[in-house]
């Protein structure tokens, strides 16, 4: 037991060690530092699956913390197909008793719990069906399929099988959460990501020809909800606006630190640094709605533009301490960053400086059909860290604050750059180069699996 004095010494430290902690947690003004934000949404509210309670709830603190900061952000709800995850389980019969570690896709569809054989049918295309009947059983799709949902969903639906086991990418009891249908269209066949190990345990039984038996029951459940994004506007001299964008929703396994929960936060510390500024185009930040399922949130946001002068829509999702920045394919950006890039001090400049390389499925995707160029970063997240995104392990933990800060830095000065740039026009693309924009880089067949495909067949 410690005498007075020494009780009274670890006290002082105490408290010291406390005051320095919440003094390091605030920005000044009193607003809680972008990580000690983030920590506390995640620990407060774990995952922000779109049209659940968890997402309401924590998106009501995001604005409150923003008129903290002195702004008037905006809610500006839209409807979209929701889903909600139920108590649903898959249960090897045969050759032996034992709940398996599953968890079903986005718009799976409640139904009658059944029981039936499995058959691996690898990469889930027509040719890697086995031959004979497969009417009645549950696929066993492989971790490695090149295939979108909606093909294999597609094919296992013409062969008959009642249902589908995904074995999931990464090992160590791993569930990768993800949609099951951007089109937000009900599966006509249960879905389930199906942990590794597990997975490949089917698969060495089926590969010998014993027999395997598993029984399904799901009540997750598809249904309409209302949702909304959250807007700030800071006013500039002129009309044109540069879009700042970041995913809010989560899946619902773990705490959506990574994915998106750092967009978050950079948006939340680029609201804090941009207080009182004063720039040449209107700065708008959108915490989207809605990405996991379908990019809900920035469709709803990009069809609402109309002929709004836009000079461009940067999108962070997922984006670690940039090496990079990319003008995902469109060239007329690439000068006005080459720029802000070269103007930068040496030790400063990125390792990749300027990309230009399109790809799909994140909240840039709607804003560039709808004609907007658009910016992203790359910006790797630690191996050891990334692979436990959509699932469980998605915890704050995996995000130090050192990488909020650093990110930020980079972030927030071609923010400032761009937004101060008036030799920067606003412009929209004519719908014969956005098609260009996607074909250029082959994103036209996944983009019809999609069914983000808006251009008319040749």
């Amino acid at each position: 037991m410690p005498s007075p004095l020494e009780f009274l010494s670890s006290r002082r430290v105490g408290l010291f060690l406390a005051l320095t902690a919440t003094l390091a947690a605030a920005e000044p003004g009193g607003s809680l530092a972008p990580h000690a934000f983030l920590q506390q949404l995640c620990d407060d509210f774990g995952g922000r699956l779109t049209g659940s309670a968890a997402n309401v709830r924590a998106m009501d603190r995001l604005a409150a913390e923003l008129r903290g900061l002195g702004y008037a952000p905006e809610k500006r709800s839209f409807t979209m197909p929701g889903w909600e995850r139920g108590d649903d389980r898959v249960d090897l019969v045969e050759p032996l008793a034992r709940r398996l570690r599953v968890a079903s896709l986005s718009y799976t569809q409640p139904h009658t719990a059944f029981t039936a054989d499995m058959v691996d049918i690898g990469n889930g295309r027509p040719a890697d069906y086995p031959a004979g009947d497969v009417r009645g059983r549950i696929g066993l799709l492989a971790a490695g399929t090149p295939l979108q949902a909606a093909d294999f969903v597609s094919a296992a639906e013409a062969r008959g099988l009642r249902g589908l086991l995904f074995v999931n990418r990464e090992g160590g009891g791993q569930l990768l959460a993800r949609t099951g249908s951007f089109s937000g269209r009900p599966l006509p066949l249960p879905v389930y990501s199906i942990a590794q190990e597990e997975g490949q345990w089917l698969q060495r039984l089926l590969t010998r020809g014993a027999p395997v038996r598993v029984r399904l029951e799901t009540q997750s459940r598809c249904r309409p909800i209302e949702t909304a994004n959250l807007v700030l506007r800071i006013p500039g001299r002129v009309a044109s606006r540069l879009v700042v964008g970041a995913h809010f929703d989560s899946w619902d396994l773990g705490q959506g630190a990574m994915d998106n929960g750092i967009g978050i936060a950079q948006l939340f510390a680029l609201a804090q640094t941009l207080r009182g500024a004063a720039p040449y185009h209107t700065i708008e930040l959108v915490w989207f709605n809605g990405e996991e399922q379908g990019l809900w949130g920035s469709r709803h946001a990009a069809a609402q533009l109309g002929d709004a002068p836009v000079v461009a829509m940067m999108n962070l999702d997922m984006v670690g301490v940039p090496i990079g920045v990319n003008a995902l394919g469109d060239d007329a950006l690439v000068p006005a960053l080459e720029r802000w890039h070269t103007a930068r001090a040496e030790a400063q400049r990125l390792p990749k400086g300027v990309e230009n390389i399109n790809w799909l499925a994140s909240d840039h995707t709607p804003y560039q059909l709808a004609g907007v160029r658009t910016i992203t970063f790359n910006g790797p997240i630690p191996r050891e860290s990334v692979r436990y995104y959509h699932d469980l392990a998605d915890t704050i933990d995996k995000v130090p604050p050192k990488l909020i800060e650093d990110s930020t830095a980079i972030i927030s000065d071609l923010v400032q750059q761009l937004a101060r740039d008036e030799s920067l026009p606003s412009a929209r693309r004519q719908s014969v180069d956005t098609e260009l924009l996607f074909t250029r880089f082959n994103l036209e067949k996944r983009m019809r699996a999609m069914g983000l495909w808006p251009f008319p067949a040749k």
